[in-house]
């Protein structure tokens, strides 16, 4: 019999369930099973949740057809669990490496009915909390197992469902199930502990409860914060059915202790319901105090339950708002010192600054649309292809790019455009009603209403980005991630091209945008590139019909920023052969290192000058990277291509990856420069192996991009048709 069954529900949890699924299956204790429940999520989750069971005997997914909430869908895990334990754990949260032959020890020798382990709080900014379990046994108790009335400290541990494995038969001999509605582990985790018999505490940290920026319930305002009432009566129920009144003075403070959380988290109740929540806990206060009375907590808190006991809503309402206002002059205080600046850097940018702020007072432009890639480098990449369909689609819209002086001779004919860091420049960003960019405006851009801003990003990722970037300090160096999410909150859309990139940007970029899943505008080009278009490109480029021409372009290294994979051109043409020509394309943070030399000597062309890459895709026979984005654009053309992955083992750790690149590749994979030489020389580059690969990779991340994703972008945000 397995030894331990997750249930893991999913619902709206694409962008961490990832995560949370290689943490269980990747621990080094292999008799578990997974019962993942797709709570008729309208995200991916279900289809992740079929994906991982395809390669892994150990995972059941269930998809429900209509949603019905966490706890009941628990339930749904619950009754197909087999283990000898359950361990609900969400599916955005995660387990520590390495815990679970800990847990699975402990389960063994003591066979408890409840064995709690440790959690840690992880938030979004990546700052780890711990829990208090320090604080509630600051002996640990060790291997032993004892009854609820023993240790009613106990009761002061998170009464969550995923801090916790319970015994099965225990669960269902006791016929214990989770209540619909909000704070559902209410009425599971207390009366689970009251019935147990042996209740065991593993002092070690084994899961990480995710504290997400958006998208949690203790991030959301509404009246169903208002069900918590009635999970807390459910308890108290069953303590008089059971005859558990020794019990009843510890839980009644847990009870009032909860009502509190939720009130004061202004997060939850908004202001005008908070004077009926205050009321309804004044009501089960009357009604569910042990008649002896209960341990008052010193202090403040203290204070607070008197108010609640004797009704005293204005002075309760008093007291939280002049806490709150000490809280919001010290934020104030501290904001001021941030924002002094050298009065050098305000002489210089000030009048400018005030000219924009100026220009944001006037109405916005209905008719102005502003565009800008890779911080202004030029016209290029999604925006662009947006622009052009913008042309043809809304011709009402008036397109203007924002682009470097250097840049500006690289401008196709009859664009227009502002030249950054002008007056015009300022101008445009204060009127527009549409600001489409591939990264993030700068800060001091502001979110008017009335205006749209599209974020399109710049490619499928590999690495990691955003705040996933907090745990690879090395490749994160000098990045603001407060700033960065100042930036992110601006965005009205996030354009993405296939599932994978919705669910990692949701992880990365948690805010309250609108995704559009279409594809990316920039392929459409090579979705409907023909065999003229490439001929005519490989001639611009000075490339004959009959050559075999190789793509060379690796990505930069944040952690290594002047270090370049070995690759000696001059051995791989000697491979390729007479016929044999080399682009070698070094990545756009290296700009100043482009040097266009014209013609191709020796066989090698440096084409890092030039601007539009997919030119140098349409021309290219083989594209040749490591973990470029590029290769899921590369991979529309259904070419072959060669994952050249050197420093694999280093990069993933110290950068950080989505998903093994040498697993899931493209086409064939080589690990160092001689290996490469042979993928050529043996024609593994377009064998069997690496054809099928490519084909997976394709049906992956590149089924969307069809020749019709800049339309969609166009009809969706600048003509407001529906998706």
């Amino acid at each position: 019999m397995t030894l331990i069954s997750f249930v893991v529900p999913a619902y709206r949890v694409q962008g961490y369930l990832r995560e949370c699924l290689d943490s269980i299956l990747g621990q080094p204790f292999g008799d578990v099973e997974v019962i993942g429940v797709d709570d008729a999520s309208p995200d991916d989750s279900g289809e992740i949740l079929a994906e991982y069971a395809d390669r892994d005997p150990r995972v059941h997914p269930v998809r429900l057809t209509e949603n019905i909430g966490l706890g009941p869908a628990r339930n749904v895990g619950l009754d197909r669990a087999a283990g000898d334990y359950v361990w609900f754990v969400d599916g955005d949260d995660w387990l520590v490496p390495g815990c679970l032959p800990h847990v699975a020890d402990r389960l063994r020798d003591t066979r408890p009915d409840v064995l709690i382990v440790d959690h840690v709080r992880a938030h979004w900014n990546n700052v780890g909390t711990r829990s208090a379990m320090r604080d509630v046994f600051p002996v640990p108790p060790g291997a032993a197992t004892f009854a609820l009335p023993e240790r009613p400290e106990t009761l002061r541990l998170l009464h969550t469902a995923w801090n916790r494995l319970v015994r099965r038969e225990f669960l269902v001999e006791r016929g214990f199930r989770f209540a619909p509605g909000w704070y559902e582990d209410v009425s599971f985790s207390y009366p689970a502990l009251m019935a147990a018999e042996r209740i065991g505490v593993l002092d070690r940290i084994c899961l990480h409860y995710r504290q997400r920026r958006t998208g949690a319930i203790t991030r959301t305002r509404g009246d169903r914060h208002f069900e918590v009432f009635a999970q807390w009566h459910r308890v108290f129920a069953l303590i008089d059915a059971w005859g558990m009144d020794g019990l009843r003075p510890a839980i009644f403070e847990r009870m009032i202790w909860h009502y509190l959380t939720v009130l004061g988290n202004g997060d939850r109740i908004a202001p005008e319901l908070r004077a009926a929540f205050f009321a309804q806990m004044h009501a089960d206060h009357l009604q569910f105090r042990p008649p002896a009375g209960y341990p008052v907590p010193p202090g403040v808190e203290g204070l607070k339950h008197r108010l609640v006991a004797a009704g005293r809503w204005r002075t309760f309402s008093a007291l939280r708002g002049a806490h709150q206002t000490g809280e919001t002059a010290r934020r104030t205080v501290g904001r001021a010192r941030r924002r002094l600046v050298p009065v050098v850097r305000r002489a210089r940018n000030g009048a400018l600054r005030e000219y924009y702020r100026a220009e944001t007072h006037r109405p916005i432009d209905p008719t102005l649309a502003v565009y800008a890639a890779y911080w202004y480098r030029g016209y290029s990449c999604n925006p662009a292809a947006v622009y052009e369909a913008a042309r043809r689609l809304a011709p009402q819209v008036r397109g203007v790019w924002i682009v470097r002086r250097d840049r500006v001779a690289a401008l196709p004919a009859g664009v227009e455009y502002v030249v950054a860091g002008t007056r015009e420049y300022y101008r445009v960003l204060a009127r527009a009603r549409w600001l489409v960019n591939n990264v993030n405006f700068p800060d001091f851009v502001r979110k008017r209403p009335g205006s749209m801003h599209v974020q399109t990003h710049h490619g499928t990722p590999v690495k990691v980005m955003g705040l996933d970037q907090q745990r690879y300090p090395v490749g994160a160096m000098g990045m603001n991630f407060a700033g960065l999410l100042r930036r992110v909150d601006r965005w009205d859309y996030s354009v993405t091209s296939n599932s994978f990139s919705t669910q990692m940007w949701e992880r990365a970029y948690p805010a309250d945008y609108t995704t559009l899943e279409v594809g990316y505008p920039r392929n459409d080009r090579l979705a409907r590139a023909t065999a003229e278009e490439c001929r005519r490109v490989r001639a611009a480029l000075g490339l004959g019909e009959d050559e075999y021409v190789v793509l060379y372009a690796p990505t930069h290294r944040e952690h290594l920023p002047g270090w370049r994979p070995p690759f000696d051109p001059d051995r791989l043409l000697d491979v390729l052969g007479p016929s044999g020509r080399l682009l070698m394309r070094s990545h756009y943070f290296h700009d100043r290192e482009r040097l266009p030399r014209g013609p191709a000597a020796g066989g090698v062309l440096d084409v890092s000058g030039h601007d539009r890459i997919e030119d140098l895709y349409l021309a290219a026979d083989v594209f040749v990277t490591d973990y470029s984005s590029a290769m899921f654009d590369y991979a529309v053309l259904d070419r072959p291509i060669v994952v050249y992955a050197p420093d694999w083992d280093t990069y993933r750790v110290a950068r950080g990856v989505y998903f093994d690149l040498l697993a899931e590749p493209p086409g064939a994979v080589a690990t160092d420069f001689p290996a490469l030489l042979d993928l050529f020389r043996s024609g593994a580059v377009r064998a069997g192996t690496a054809e099928r690969a490519r084909a997976a990779f394709r049906a992956r991340f590149c089924a969307l991009d069809d020749g019709q994703a800049a339309e969609r972008v166009v009809r969706r945000v600048f003509l407001d048709e529906p998706a």
